[in-house]
């Protein structure tokens, strides 16, 4: 019998009962991972040796769990999946793997991600492309990549991931799981390579609702370590708070994203289809749910302020990649010619494309006109949805107007589409730091697909318990792919 392709809380009170041992885990993981790895890659390190944990009281004891390969684990290898890094070993954890680690959870492996967590297919890293669960041929978006794959394929029951744009959201829809992005500072950043710093959370993947509560509920948390960690939430257990009663919320779409006749495609009619029948499902739940209307200029803006922020936030915190501190050394003369040779032989085409849009909006003649414009609006958007959750408990989307696309016709830029604002509201989460959460919703052309909640501020428990109604209400939570579609 295997147990890792079930629920964390069946998983430990088969633990506590003695039907199956932290060693018995452990075997199954890492055999799975041997099984699977070579045609999916979601592990590029497999911690064999990782030690098995006393079963306690915590749910997470004895239960191995994957790890984004961003997050420093002192001792063991950590590359952000970048040739800047190749070989780097951390000489400190990070804090959500401390506490992990308190809770007796195991670490079995690093998952693949794009290069540095600056992409958004899972195709960039320097380890390879990450093939989808429910099919090889597809991608499985990033740049989450390997930890949305791991748990989709039951290797482990829920792992690790970092979210700056929609990093662990949009992977998670693609690959039929549960990705949530808690609150900005829920949960410290310590120890994560550093993105953008202003729009970067720690989260996690798992086949359920509750699952992921559990998770979060262990990592979250005051840190002093991290000056943005949220220091009046320690005492909030969400998983407790979970009860699925909703009656009475109120949710909104945006009417201008939802706009049938703006979309031509077959799979993004077929997407709206299933929306419109989660939305009666909400209903039917007690639930209200209404149109809104936002400024298309504010829509249309999301992706250029994100990219704008993003590449001049990433350009400054990754200027410590000389090559002289840690990373392969580069040739050269003196310190500027090393330091040249090592990034243009580490970095990827895609990594210089953003440190060069980064460097360019940081200048001092264009900071005005871009950097600090960008911040302005991303001001305005936050603003405007912070209105609208004083009236309303979350907001309610698509995660995308289509299942995964084909790794074959997909550069490290998703192509540009009539649907470019479906395909980037989940930012909106990071700009004003809300807890989001996605959720399967059912699939189109044999994929998965997956519908997000997001709300204000701190309101996690109140997105969670709604997540959890509506997946009550639908027979997509605890998927394993390949199983019945």
């Amino acid at each position: 019998m295997t147990y890792l392709d079930k629920d964390i809380l069946t998983i430990h009170n088969a633990l506590k009962e003695g039907k199956v041992t932290p060693e018995d885990l452990k075997k199954e993981a890492l055999d799975k991972i041997n099984k699977t790895n070579d045609e999916i890659n979601a592990f590029n390190l497999v911690n064999s040796e990782v030690e098995t944990t006393e079963v306690t009281e915590s749910l997470l004891s004895g239960i191995p769990y994957a790890l984004k390969d961003n997050i420093s684990t002192k001792g063991i290898r950590t590359t952000a999946c970048s040739d800047t890094l190749k070989n780097y070993v951390p000489v400190f954890d990070a804090t959500c793997y401390e506490k992990l680690n308190n809770a007796g959870a195991v670490m079995i492996g690093k998952t693949n991600l794009d290069e540095l967590a600056l992409g958004g297919t899972g195709t960039t890293g320097n380890t390879g492309v990450v093939h989808n669960p429910w099919n090889t041929k597809k991608m499985t978006g990033g740049s989450s990549a390997g930890s949305a794959a791991a748990v989709s394929l039951g290797v482990v029951p829920y792992a690790i991931g970092s979210d700056t744009g929609d990093s662990i959201r949009k992977p998670a829809a693609l690959c039929g799981v549960v990705g949530y992005k808690p609150s900005y500072g829920l949960i410290s950043r310590y120890g994560l390579f550093a993105f953008a710093s202003s729009l970067d959370h720690i989260g996690t993947f798992a086949r359920n609702v509750k699952d992921a509560a559990i998770v979060v509920d262990v990592m979250k948390g005051y840190d002093p370590k991290d000056m943005t960690s949220i220091d009046d939430m320690d005492n909030v257990k969400l998983y407790d708070a979970i009860d699925g009663n909703i009656k009475g919320k109120k949710l909104f779409y945006i009417k201008e994203i939802c706009d049938k006749e703006k979309y031509s495609s077959e799979d993004a009619k077929k997407v709206f289809g299933i929306f419109d029948e989660t939305l009666d499902k909400l209903r039917k739940l007690g639930a209200e749910v209404v149109e809104e209307s936002v400024d298309m200029h504010l829509l249309e803006a999301i992706k250029p302020i994100y990219d704008c922020i993003s590449c001049a936030e990433v350009t400054s915190n990754d200027s410590n990649l000389t090559g002289i501190l840690f990373g392969p050394r580069g040739e050269g003369d003196g310190v500027m010619e090393i330091m040249k040779d090592h990034r243009t032989k580490g970095f990827s085409p895609l990594i210089k494309r953003r440190f060069v849009i980064g460097s360019y909006v940081l200048q001092k003649e264009n900071q005005e006109k871009y950097f600090l414009n960008a911040k302005r609006v991303r001001r305005l958007i936050v603003e405007k949805f912070n209105e609208l959750f004083e009236k309303y408990d979350g907001l309610i989307l698509p995660c995308s107007a289509s299942g995964a696309k084909d790794i074959a016709s997909t550069s490290d830029v998703i192509k540009k589409d009539p649907y470019e604002i479906l395909e980037n509201h989940l930012a909106i989460g990071n700009f004003g730091g809300y807890p989001s959460i996605t959720i399967p919703n059912g699939f189109v052309n044999d994929m998965p697909i997956g519908i997000n909640i997001t709300g204000a501020f701190k309101n996690d428990a109140n997105v969670l318990n709604i997540a959890y109604a509506l997946e009550s209400a639908m027979e997509y939570h605890d998927q394993i792919a390949g199983g019945d579609k």
